[in-house]
């Protein structure tokens, strides 16, 4: 039974009952006072007039006299006659039989044999005479009126139930109808949707739902992507070491070609560190648990360190390596060894795009929102199409794979959830050289730039 009453049906159907009930009941109490206190209103207002009417009649004759007292008991009215002040029948207070005797009319209420009665009096002009007519209150319409009631409620509850009935399941339907649909979305169907229709908060329920599930849908298409392309960089390598550890073990590589053999899986090896240190590193940023040292860095020594240690890798067969360094320090709060590896993330993709001779130029100065680094290049650059999905994880490595030369896809994903984490920023643009440029701006230091002598 308890179990019936945690769905939404059963709810709605018993709240639109108890309100239907509810209703019934405070109608009664409020429309009972009213309805008892017009009919005492009616019952007074006609004892009035056949009180009126009774003096006019009373002094005929004996059979009509009787005749008229006979009519007005029938109607459960009381009659007492008073001749020269004595009252025919015993029982009404004598104060009232005063009045009436002394000419005056009464219209009161009171108490008559020990029963709350309408009590009106009418003098018989010039006899010490007259006529007081009695009427018992209304007491007994309370209740009938409220014994009345039942059927109404009766009507009103089973009225409640259907209606409640029939507006949870209009009410119902709807969240039905999400709850198949999401049980589709989690079997692994990304194409169900909901239709947008009905009262506004069903709608927005749907479209919410259907955004929902096209997120989904974008979102696993790009997770399948990155996993071709992550296996593909990974399948490359591993293809190159197996090649060669084969061949090494079938003595089809003499002596003279073991140190090369050794040399090119080496760098295949290295390769897959870094493809699998990348991929550790983003899970964790992902995760939100990377650990980060966050400390007071000069940015000018930094990018001068990455420079000299870029430059032999440059030379000299490669791209035009130069530093664009202020005359002072850029003091900003990070973490050194994460901004480095960004730096050497850019260099690393820039090396392999950038073509000999071209300008590479790693560049410091102070932005309006603290310290900024720009990694420059002369390569081939990026579309603005390019430019719009740059940080998203395989997007160029999708687009130019067989082109040009390009890395995992890892990269740049790395290196924008890297600087975010660090509470700076890192965007992508149009360099001066003609090729891509990285602008990356972090927060400054709290201490104020030292102008200091360029070495």
């Amino acid at each position: 039974m308890l179990n019936l009453f945690r769905t939404l049906t059963a709810r709605v159907v018993l709240v639109t009952a108890a309100t239907a009930v509810i209703a019934v009941i405070i109608t009664a109490l409020v429309a009972v006072p009213f309805a008892v206190r017009a009919v005492n209103n009616q019952a007074r207002a006609e004892l009035s007039e056949r009180a009126g009417l009774a003096v006019e009649l009373l002094p005929a004759r004996a059979p009509a006299r009787e005749r008229i007292v006979r009519d007005l008991r029938r109607d459960g009215i009381s009659v007492y006659l008073i001749r020269r002040g004595v009252v025919d029948t015993p029982g009404l207070p004598q104060r009232i039989v005063q009045q009436v005797s002394e000419g005056r009319e009464v219209d009161t209420r009171g108490l008559v044999g020990g029963r709350a009665v309408f009590v009106v009096g009418r003098p018989i002009t010039g006899m010490s005479s007259g006529v007081i007519l009695t009427k018992p209150v209304a007491s007994g319409i309370a209740g009938g009126l409220l014994g009345a009631v039942w059927f109404p409620l009766a009507a009103g509850l089973l009225g409640g139930l259907l209606v409640g009935a029939l507006l949870a399941r209009f009410t119902v339907r709807p969240i039905r109808r999400a709850a198949v649909a999401a049980g589709h979305l989690l079997a692994g169907d990304r194409s169900i949707r909901l239709v947008t229709e009905g009262p506004a908060e069903v709608a927005e329920l749907a479209a919410a739902f259907n955004r929902l599930a096209s997120a989904l849908q974008v979102s696993e298409g790009r997770e399948r992507d990155f996993l071709l392309s992550v296996s593909h960089e990974l399948r490359t390598p591993l293809s190159t070491i197996r090649g060669y550890a084969e061949a090494l073990a079938d003595g089809v590589v003499g002596e003279d070609g073991a140190s090369k053999a050794g040399t090119t899986m080496l760098a295949e090896a290295e390769r897959l560190d870094r493809l699998i240190s990348d991929l550790l590193v983003l899970s964790r940023l992902e995760a939100a648990d990377l650990p980060l040292d966050i400390v007071e860095v000069d940015l000018t020594d930094l990018i001068r360190t990455a420079g000299e240690a870029w430059a032999p890798r440059c030379a000299p067969d490669g791209p035009d390596l130069r530093t664009e360094l202020p005359a002072h320090p850029v003091l900003v709060n990070t973490d050194p060894g994460r901004i480095r590896q960004v730096v050497d993330g850019l260099c690393e993709n820039a090396l392999r795009a950038v073509p000999q001779g071209a300008p590479l130029i790693l560049a410091v100065r102070t932005g309006p929102a603290g310290g900024v680094v720009e990694v420059r290049d002369g390569g081939p650059g990026f579309t603005d199409e390019d430019l719009a999905v740059a940080f998203r994880r395989g997007a160029l490595h999708q687009r130019y794979r067989g082109i040009r030369k390009v890395g995992s896809g890892l990269g740049l994903a790395l290196a924008e959830r890297l600087v975010g984490r660090l509470g700076g920023t890192i965007t992508a643009g149009h360099a001066p050289e003609g090729g891509a440029m990285f602008t990356v701006t972090l927060p400054p230091a709290v201490i104020s730039y030292v102008t200091r002598t360029q070495p």
